[in-house]
């Protein structure tokens, strides 16, 4: 059994920004879902089916409106410079518990609805934001990558054990932070023993669309697909340095969008 756990060393990822360093804390991570009221009235008690899924991330963001262009040794993306657009398409949140292997992540498709500053009697100057969920609901997934991982050539990543097969399907999250080359192509494997006997195979509908920049995508496969015991991430492409986050959502029961 896992012991427990703090929350240090976690990310923040936005849309194929690493927020990490400029956010001081992540205040509600919330995946609700609605329930449907249909009690008969030959029932003595509540009958209750789902409703909408929802979601939503919600953080503090520290004030630092350095730009990248300010001091070339930051690596770190600055919080200010990402979030303070408001832009109206969706945004692709990732919260990581730690940044190992096989551990925890939230993951939401969302819209920002605000970025709120607030002045404190300390004299503090943080910044509100909520992510509300848009499509989909929060899900909670596992990181196929040790948070942000790096390859500088075609490379069949390290397999995750998720401990049994299933027969619901998946979806998967992509946030790409950094790119140079021409394309590269970031792609889900499955097998049912770690590539033992059972050589590693494409998983079906299991490819994002090839990648040139920053960007960030949300793959599903069919409903009653089975997904092996063993899923690892293999990039392929013509490329020099590409930095990328994936985590799965393995469906344990029937799930719909």
């Amino acid at each position: 059994m896992m012991a427990k756990q703090s929350g240090l060393g976690d990310n923040l990822y936005v849309s194929g920004y690493d927020v990490s360093g400029d956010v001081g804390q992540v205040g509600n991570i919330a995946g609700p879902l609605a329930t449907l009221d249909v009690t008969g009235i030959d029932k003595e008690a509540n009958e209750r089916i789902g409703g909408l899924r929802d979601g939503a991330i919600e953080f503090t963001a520290f004030w630092n409106p350095e730009r990248a262009t300010d001091n070339p040794g930051v690596t770190r993306d600055r919080a200010h410079a990402v979030l303070s657009t408001l832009p109206t398409a969706d945004r692709h949140v990732m919260y990581c518990r730690g940044t190992q292997l096989g551990n925890q992540a939230a993951c939401l498709v969302s819209k920002q609805i605000n970025y709120d500053p607030s002045r404190g009697d300390d004299g503090s100057f943080t910044l509100a934001v909520s992510a509300q969920a848009n499509g989909f609901g929060l899900e909670w997934c596992t990181q196929l990558t040790p948070g942000k991982r790096t390859d500088t050539a075609a490379t069949n990543g390290p397999a995750v054990d998720l401990v049994a097969p299933t027969t619901f399907g998946l979806q998967a999250y992509l946030q790409v932070f950094a790119f140079t080359g021409t394309s590269a192509t970031i792609k889900l494997q499955e097998s049912s023993d770690n590539g033992a006997a059972d050589a590693w195979t494409d998983v079906v509908d299991g490819s994002f669309a090839a990648v040139a920049g920053v960007t960030e995508q949300r793959i599903q496969t069919a409903r009653d697909q089975t997904v092996e015991r063993y899923l690892r991430v293999v990039t392929e492409g013509t490329f020099t340095q590409l930095v990328f986050a994936v985590a799965v959502a393995k469906n344990e029961v029937e799930v719909s969008f």
